[in-house]
């Protein structure tokens, strides 16, 4: 089976007013029928531009300077305007980044939904209107009909968010690019619109690539991810083994970003004849970085004989630390510090004392 979109050696520049911006330099990936397929990178890696030139919608300054996109065996990068036209919106389409920004505030939400089945179908705006709110119904959204007389500014984040997944899904696409479409709302709603882009992509058998930079996503969503950086596709490969067995020293960072239950660093440790205590932490670079502060902010004399952590090195292992010299200082359960360390008498700051003013009426002493 011949793949749905192909992209080969594709580049991406943008005119700037210092020279010439490379957003994407060789790109290349396949994708399958009806396969998630996750783009991830972080800010600036090239994943919206990589969206922008699939769609055709580069800005006026960007330009694709080589390379090919095949989607269903047709070359978009030669083919005519009009037939990049007819095929976005009813073969492909694309979820923007800023749901807010991306829909018309003057037109109403009913407005911008029939347009694109007007343009790509013969019905008519009666069973237009009828087909978008049948849409909106399976987005979850609570009252169709009141949403389609709506405007966009009188939406929350969510609502906008889910009027331009229904906007990308009313003609059943065979392609959905879903650009950042869980960056701008909570954890609850984040899940949600996940569950209902799974199951829309069954039901309508449709391929989606998604762009994120949330790897929890990914391992939600993705069959296959390619890992962006700089422009470059760096890796790509099955979900496990991105997971697993991390190639690129930049995928393994991404998934060190992420908080660990099952990585633990710690032991029995003894400061110069004190009671012994259990340190347990993980080895996770913002705990790690919380407490070398706590270590720096304890002082030399609070530290002293743990240095010994380390043979050999000189220097003390912040991340197995725990000040137990003193029953005030700081304990670790579970990864967590419970109480910080008792500030030294130089930075303690005594708050002055106010006294209470009489109550009006009462005589003054």
């Amino acid at each position: 089976m011949p793949p749905l979109l192909q992209v080969e050696d594709l580049r991406v520049e943008f005119r700037a007013p210092n020279g010439i911006v490379s957003a994407v330099s060789g790109v290349s990936f396949v994708q399958n029928a009806e396969e998630v397929f996750c783009i991830v990178g972080e800010s600036g890696a090239g994943k919206s531009a990589l969206a922008l030139a699939v769609m055709g919608l580069l800005p006026d300054n960007g330009a694709i300077t080589g390379g090919r996109i095949l989607f269903d065996g047709v070359d978009l990068v030669s083919a005519p305007e009009e037939q990049r036209r007819e095929l976005r919106g009813k073969a492909m389409s694309l979820v923007f980044q800023d749901a807010q920004s991306a829909l018309n505030p003057v037109q109403t939400i009913g407005a911008q939904l029939t347009e694109v089945i007007l343009t790509h179908s013969a019905l008519n705006r009666r069973a237009a209107a009828g087909v978008c709110r049948e849409m909106l119904r399976e987005l979850g959204v609570p009252d169709p009909r009141r949403m389609m007389s709506a405007y966009p500014f009188t939406l929350s984040g969510g609502q906008c968010q889910r009027v331009m997944l229904a906007m990308a899904m009313v003609m059943r696409p065979r392609l959905l690019i879903a650009d950042e479409v869980t960056s701008s709302v909570d954890v609850t709603l984040q899940a949600e619109i996940l569950e209902r882009l799974k199951q829309l992509s069954r039901d309508s058998r449709s391929a989606i690539l998604m762009i994120t930079h949330d790897m929890g996503v990914v391992a939600n969503m993705a069959r296959r991810v390619g890992v962006m950086y700089a422009g470059h596709l760096v890796e790509y490969a099955e979900l496990l083994p991105i997971f697993r067995e991390p190639r690129h020293p930049y995928t393994w960072s991404l998934l060190q970003t992420l908080p660990r239950l099952d990585v633990w660093a710690g032991g029995w440790r003894r400061c110069r004849g004190r009671r012994r205590i259990w340190c347990i932490l993980p080895a996770t670079a913002p705990l790690r970085r919380a407490v070398r502060k706590r270590w720096r902010a304890a002082g030399p004399s609070r530290r002293r004989g743990c240095r010994k952590y380390r043979r050999g090195s000189g220097r003390p292992a912040t991340t197995r630390w725990l000040m137990s010299n003193q029953g005030d200082g700081a304990s670790c359960s579970r990864g967590t510090i419970s109480t910080p360390p008792p500030l030294r008498k130089s930075t303690v700051r005594r708050q002055p004392v106010r006294r209470a003013l009489p109550a009006s009426g009462s005589p003054s002493t």
